[in-house]
C-alpha cells in the first residue's frame, strides 16, 4: 500500500517537470538574447574603434603630405561590408609583391635622377647666352681700343716732321713684347714650348703682321683716318680670295655679288677724297692683303689637330715678338740714322708728350690686336672680317668727329655703299661655304 502510494505520489509530480523544461527554454532564449545584445555591442565598439583608426590614418596622411615626401605613403584598403577603412602601408604590400615594388621604386629613383629635357635645354641655352655675351664684350673692347689707337697714332704721326712708319711700328711691337714677357714671367699665361717646325710656320705670319702694321702706319700718316679705313673696308674681297686659295672655301654667287657694292663704294670714296694720294691708297690696300693673309693662315694654325698646337693668346704673342725682332733691322736700315731723341728735341717737339701718346698708342695697339686674335679663335675668318668692317664704321665716324674731317656728299655716299655691301655680305655669308 505504501509502495503504491509512493508510486502515486511520483505520478502526481509530472506537471512540475514540464514547468522546468519551460524554464530551461526561457533561460536559453534569454541567453541567446544576451548573446545577440553583446555581439551588437561588440560590433558597435569595433565600428567606433575602426572609425577612430581611419581618422588617425587620414590625419597621418595629411601630416606626411604637408611635412615631407620621403616617408612611405599609407595606402588605404577598403573591405566590403560593415567593416570600415583599414590602413595598410607600402611595407606590408611589399611583403606580398617584393619584386614588382622594388622594380617600381628603382624606376622612380632612376627617373628622379635623370635631368628633364627642359633643364638640359635651359642649361644649353644659358651656356649659349654666356658665350654670346662674352663674344659681344670682346667685340666692344676691340672697337674701343681701335678707336683710341687711331686717334693717338694719328696725333703722333702728325707731330713728326717726317714720316717714320718703321720706327713707329717697331715701338708699338716692342711695347707689346714687353707686355707679353711680363705676362709669361708672372705666369698669367703658360709659356709656349715651340719646335723648329712651329717656328718655321709662324715666321711668315710674323713677317706679314709686321709689314701690315708698317703699311697701316704709312697710310695713316699720308691720308685721313676715315679714308684709310674706307679703303680697308674692302677686306671681305681679300678674305674671299684668300679663303678659297688657302682653306678651299668657295663662296656662292650671291656672296660674290655682295662684293660689288664694297668695291664700288671704295672706288667712289677714293675719287672724291680730299686727302687722296696714291701712297696712302696702296699702303692701305697692301695692309688689307697682308692682314687677311695672316688671319686666314692663323686660323689654320689654331684649328690644327697636331699635338702641341698653340692657343690664340700664345700664337699672337709669339707673332708679336717675332715681328718686333724683324722690325728692328728694317727700322735701322730705313730710319735709324734720322731718328734719335736728341734730333726730335731739336725740332721743337714735346718729347715727353710724344712718348706718352706713343706709349698709349702702343698699348691700345697691342690690346686690340690680342683681342682680335681671341675673337678669331671663336669665329670663322669671314665672320672676323665682317666684324672688322663694322669696326671701320665706328672708327670712321669717331675720327671724322674728332679730327673734323671734311666729307663731301659723294664721298659719304661711296663710304655708305661700301659699308652697306659689307652688311649684305655678312647676311649672305651665313650659308656654309663649299669646301674642296
Amino acid at each position: 500500500m505504501h509502495t503504491c502510494l509512493g508510486e502515486g505520489t511520483n505520478i502526481r509530480q509530472g506537471p512540475p517537470a514540464k514547468t522546468n523544461r519551460d524554464q530551461r527554454q526561457r533561460g536559453e532564449m534569454q541567453r541567446a538574447a544576451a548573446s545577440i545584445s553583446s555581439s551588437r555591442a561588440a560590433a558597435s565598439i569595433s565600428s567606433s574603434r575602426a572609425t577612430a583608426w581611419a581618422s588617425t590614418a587620414n590625419s597621418r596622411h595629411a601630416g606626411a603630405a604637408s611635412c615631407t615626401t620621403s616617408r612611405q605613403a599609407v595606402a588605404p584598403l577598403r573591405i566590403r561590408g560593415q567593416a570600415p577603412v583599414v590602413p595598410l602601408s607600402l611595407s606590408l604590400l611589399s611583403a606580398r609583391r617584393p619584386a614588382r615594388t622594388r622594380t617600381a621604386l628603382a624606376a622612380a629613383a632612376t627617373t628622379a635622377e635623370l635631368p628633364p629635357a627642359e633643364d638640359a635645354a635651359a642649361s644649353s641655352d644659358s651656356g649659349g647666352i654666356a658665350g654670346t655675351v662674352q663674344l659681344g664684350a670682346l667685340i666692344v673692347a676691340w672697337y674701343l681700343l681701335n678707336i683710341y689707337f687711331n686717334i693717338y697714332n694719328k696725333q703722333v704721326l702728325q707731330a713728326l716732321p717726317f714720316p717714320l712708319p718703321y720706327t713707329i711700328t717697331a715701338f708699338q711691337l716692342g711695347f707689346g713684347s714687353l707686355v707679353i714677357f711680363f705676362m709669361w714671367a708672372a705666369r698669367l699665361h703658360p709659356f709656349p714650348h715651340l719646335s723648329a717646325a712651329q717656328l718655321a710656320k709662324i715666321a711668315p705670319l710674323a713677317a706679314g703682321h709686321m709689314l701690315g702694321t708698317v703699311f697701316t702706319n704709312m697710310s695713316l700718316g699720308a691720308v685721313a683716318v676715315s679714308f684709310t679705313h674706307t679703303i680697308k673696308a674692302s677686306e671681305p674681297f681679300f678674305t674671299v680670295l684668300l679663303s678659297a686659295f688657302f682653306l678651299g672655301e668657295w663662296p656662292s654667287l650671291l656672296v660674290l655679288g655682295s662684293l660689288v657694292p664694297i668695291v664700288g663704294g671704295v672706288a667712289l670714296a677714293s675719287l672724291t677724297e680730299v686727302s687722296f694720294n696714291w701712297v696712302g691708297f696702296w699702303s692701305a690696300m697692301a695692309s688689307n692683303l697682308l692682314n687677311q693673309t695672316r688671319n686666314v693662315l692663323s686660323k689654320r694654325l689654331l684649328g690644327g689637330e697636331e699635338e702641341g698646337s698653340m692657343d690664340d693668346i700664345n700664337l699672337f704673342s709669339v707673332i708679336t715678338v717675332l715681328s718686333f725682332l724683324l722690325s728692328c733691322p728694317l727700322m735701322l736700315l730705313a730710319e735709324g740714322v734720322k731718328f734719335s731723341p736728341a734730333y726730335l728735341q731739336s725740332t721743337g717737339l714735346n718729347l715727353q708728350e710724344l712718348c706718352v701718346r706713343a706709349a698709349l698708342a702702343g698699348l691700345c695697339f697691342h690690346g686690340y690686336q690680342k683681342i682680335s686674335y681671341m675673337i678669331l679663335a671663336r669665329v670663322s675668318p669671314v665672320t672676323h672680317s665682317v666684324a672688322n668692317c663694322v669696326k671701320r664704321v665706328v672708327v670712321i665716324v669717331s675720327s671724322v668727329l674728332f679730327f673734323r674731317t671734311p666729307i663731301s656728299p659723294v664721298n659719304a655716299l661711296g663710304t655708305g655703299a661700301a659699308l652697306g655691301g659689307v652688311y649684305l655680305y655678312s647676311r649672305l655669308k651665313k650659308t656654309k661655304p663649299k669646301s674642296q
